[in-house]
């Protein structure tokens, strides 16, 4: 069993053991990737402040997101294709999840079906959508998801075109994905990887394939993919999605305080300040840049948590010092599936809960809910000097 001590030891094994389509998938952005690596960098430009002689026993990183309670402030973001890291990919990350007490958000464009989360899993997970142009598919994939207990609705807003995703494009990344000589060579060089596809029937968008009209197989599943998004999205239709889900709802993609103001009229729950991952728009800001002017603009009014970025309890602690009631791991959970499946899930998020208790404590701090931006060093430029 290698020795693991933070995500980066996790992610060399997931880029060893897992087919470069699908790795690249997970560690990429769009276009230059500036905003994919400002959303981690930034983090760095934020110093932590020591406080000693403190009493540290007793500590708790227990908290609650939206009403529910969590061993620590920090869910498992919306990957799609979870199945194709490792085999049955969804249900591993939700299992692990479960066990934790964190949540687990399944993706719309999940290998593994909600169905198929819901009968590996005691608990209600959160059910992330896009809006996309069928209506009809909208309703009973609503319909699935509260059948299955779901606790949250996660709409994503910032996806009404796809961003351009320079390394997918070179794989064939697709749905489903274009298999070249090469990729076929890569992939049978993952010996682990390749014998778990084996064993498992689960190799599809399993929310969709038999689902929507017209894809009943996957050769059917990429003419659907390509025009399944819906450009005319706006804050009405947005609405309608609430009313149609009836129960607490987050929307995952607010990157502009005129948005979050937007959001807070909708009555959503929580807001998810979000540049997914640094795979849409290239060139905009970093979510933990664009933090402290919505909750500037928002105040009190909705709950705010932060995604992007996110590859240690230390990002944790700073996104929460600086106001965010929870935050969201990406690929810092996919490289441990990738790497190690359902343990390795486990073992990203036991490293960044220790990470996140040990600066606490070093920081003069006992509660994960007490934090503050007293512990922090912000440079006075972070949030920019913009014309």
């Amino acid at each position: 069993m290698p020795v693991i001590t933070n995500i980066a030891d996790l992610k060399r094994l997931h880029r060893a053991r897992t087919p470069a389509m699908f790795y690249d998938y997970a560690e990429s952005g769009s276009w230059t990737e500036q905003t994919f690596r400002d959303n981690s960098s930034d983090f760095a430009d934020i110093r932590l402040r020591q406080k000693v002689a403190v009493n540290m026993e007793g500590r708790s990183t227990a908290s609650t997101m939206i009403g529910q309670d969590v061993a620590m402030p920090v869910a498992l973001a919306p990957i799609g294709l979870l199945g194709m890291q490792s085999a049955d990919g969804e249900i591993k990350a939700a299992r692990a999840a479960e066990k934790f007490g964190v949540p687990f958000t399944l993706s719309t464009m999940s290998i593994c079906s909600i169905e198929d989360v819901a009968a590996h899993t005691t608990k209600p997970f959160w059910f992330q959508v896009y809006t996309l142009r069928e209506e009809d598919f909208m309703r009973r994939l609503i319909e699935r998801a509260r059948a299955a207990n779901c606790s949250a609705l996660v709409i994503t807003v910032d996806l009404q075109i796809m961003g351009q995703r320079h390394k997918d494009i070179r794989h064939g990344l697709s749905a489903p994905p274009k298999l070249t000589a090469k990729s076929i060579l890569d992939m049978m060089t993952k010996v682990e990887w390749g014998l778990g596809m084996l064993r498992t029937k689960r190799r599809f968008f399993g929310n969709i394939v038999g689902h929507a009209e017209g894809v009943d197989d996957p050769s059917s599943l990429a003419s659907w993919t390509a025009q399944a998004f819906d450009p005319t999205l706006d804050w009405a239709k947005i609405a309608k999605l609430k009313e149609m889900w009836g129960g607490k709802v987050i929307l995952k993609g607010i990157l502009d305080p005129e948005d979050a103001r937007m959001a807070v009229k909708t009555g959503a729950d929580a807001i998810i300040v979000s540049n997914h991952g640094g795979r849409q728009l290239d060139g905009a800001l970093s979510s933990i840049r664009m933090l402290d002017p919505i909750l500037q603009a928002v105040g009190n009014d909705i709950e705010v948590h932060l995604d992007s970025g996110i590859r240690s309890g230390q990002d944790v602690l700073k996104a929460l010092a600086m106001g965010a009631r929870g935050t969201y791991i990406g690929r810092a959970f996919v490289n441990g599936l990738g790497a190690m499946g359902e343990a390795g899930v486990t073992r990203a998020l036991e490293v960044i809960h220790k990470e996140l208790d040990t600066t606490m404590a070093l920081c003069g701090e006992r509660n994960v809910n007490d934090l503050g931006r007293d512990i922090l060093l912000i440079p006075r430029t972070f949030a920019g000097d913009w014309a």
